[in-house]
């Protein structure tokens, strides 16, 4: 079998890999997390002066972006917060939203977290998420899901979640508003949130929002922690420009992303030539396989602000995604000249890069690739897009390594197992990919053997 003929034996099994974990994690689970470099920036701005406050360190706790429209939000034990799409739409200041965040914060710091079952059991569970769903934009590009939607994380197996009560939840509320005071800000954006809401204590549980079913919600909490907001010496503090600005621009792309068109240009109308407007309906256009007029709002946006990163990315990706990849090429540079430490600019760079049409490029997007998997090492894109670029330039037993750290980051054992063998077999003895097949083989033979010993303990 010549070269070329191995390779495409090789990536097909590799596609069918792919294939099987993404069909074990897309039908258990709904919903999908959204990777998105400037949405995630402005929510770690937001959080990390209150995860400070709390005594915990912002590089310990993650933040995840859930594509879910329903008002909500949860955290699970690790330290790991998750925001619905749809809090982040309904928060109509960055005051609100970060009360939410500091309460969950509050969660987290306070040890409400219990080893339990009941997020399976209930509507709760819905909301479990199985990360790495990188899988999304290897297999179908996901272009409407997100601005560079590149999901990544590492999948959550068994989620341990908050068992929530009263007591935690005012516990929570005291703590968010020690936090918010702390960091000079006000507390009345959480009251604001609660207000907004209260009249779902009088409804049955299956009408309230998901969030007011999780975190059970009492005029008497409402009002005890108004008395401590009412008290802090920045209860009339409002939020600065810039956060506004932020926020708004936020919740402009997911609208440009996730809204249908009509919805969109109901809310920001061609008459309005605002940086949110012309954000969003660059999304819509996009969309909508109107590459002119969607290029021609980016482009009167980087006009504005050249310097703007996120811009740049945008433009990539509308190129990108409507088959103009080689052009694509010098705005995801800018981009990355602009913001050289975001992983998911270099993973969109080296897709740009691995579709010309010679292997000239190929070196430069291992090397971004590489680079991307440092910083987020469980990324399954990146370590899928790894794979694929070193099949391209005839090294097969990394393009092996590459799948089962891609498997692994999946949480799909049996093919990270298969993939690491495989690997261990062809690679040099001795080097730092070598090593970590052997990793990989030992950890994923220790979780199979755990579920096969849960799965007996389930039947007896």
């Amino acid at each position: 079998m010549d070269r070329n003929n191995r390779f495409s034996a090789l990536f097909a099994q590799i596609f069918t890999v792919i294939a099987l974990c993404w069909f074990s994690v897309s039908s258990a689970y709904a919903q999908s997390l959204i990777r998105d470099t400037e949405i995630e920036e402005t929510l770690r701005e937001f959080s990390e002066p209150l995860i400070r406050a709390g005594g915990m360190d912002p590089k310990a706790v993650d933040i995840y972006i859930v594509n879910d429209k329903s008002l909500n939000a949860f955290v699970t034990r690790g330290q790991n917060i998750f925001l619905h799409t749809g809090l982040i739409l309904e928060s109509h200041t960055p005051n609100q939203l970060k009360g939410v965040i500091a309460h969950e914060a509050g969660h987290i710091a306070g040890g409400h977290l219990v080893r339990s079952d009941y997020g399976t059991r209930s509507a709760y569970g819905s909301m479990l998420i199985a990360a790495g769903l990188g899988l999304a934009a290897i297999l179908a590009g996901e272009g409407a899901a997100g601005s560079a939607i590149i999901a990544g994380a590492p999948q959550f197996g068994t989620l341990e979640v908050l068992a929530y009560t009263r007591v935690n939840e005012s516990a929570a509320d005291q703590y968010a508003a020690q936090y918010l005071e702390t960091t000079g800000q006000s507390g009345k954006g959480l009251i604001q949130f609660f207000e907004k809401f209260r009249y779902q204590e009088v409804l049955s549980n299956s009408k309230r929002r998901p969030y007011f079913r999780s975190h059970p919600l009492s005029s008497n909490r409402i009002d005890a922690l108004r008395e401590v907001v009412d008290e802090s010496p920045y209860t009339d503090k409002p939020d600065s420009e810039e956060d506004v600005y932020k926020l708004e621009m936020a919740q402009a792309k997911l609208r440009g992303f996730l809204d249908g068109q009509q919805s969109v240009f109901s809310r920001y109308p061609l008459s309005d030539t605002s940086d949110q407007a012309r954000y969003a309906r660059a999304v819509t256009y996009y969309k909508g396989a109107s590459l002119k007029n969607a290029l021609n709002e980016i482009n009167a946006l980087i006009e504005t602000d050249p310097e703007n990163p996120y811009y740049h990315e945008l433009k990539w990706q509308i190129l990108y995604e409507s088959g103009r990849g080689e052009e694509s090429i010098g705005p995801i540079r800018k981009a990355m000249s602009l913001k050289p430490d975001a992983p998911l600019f270099k993973i969109s760079a080296a897709q740009a890069l691995m579709d010309l049409p010679s292997n000239d490029k190929t070196e430069e997007a291992i090397a971004l690739l590489k680079s991307a998997l440092v910083t987020e090492p469980k990324n399954s894109a990146g370590w899928y897009y790894l794979s694929q670029a070193y099949g391209k330039a005839g090294q097969e037993p990394l393009a092996k390594y590459a799948i089962a750290e891609q498997s692994y980051a999946m949480s799909c054992f049996h093919r990270s197992l298969s993939f690491a063998r495989r690997a261990k077999e062809d690679l040099q003895r001795g080097t730092a990919q070598w090593r970590r097949a052997s990793d990989i083989i030992v950890i994923s033979e220790t979780q199979l053997a755990k579920d096969k010993k849960r799965a007996r303990q389930r039947c007896q």
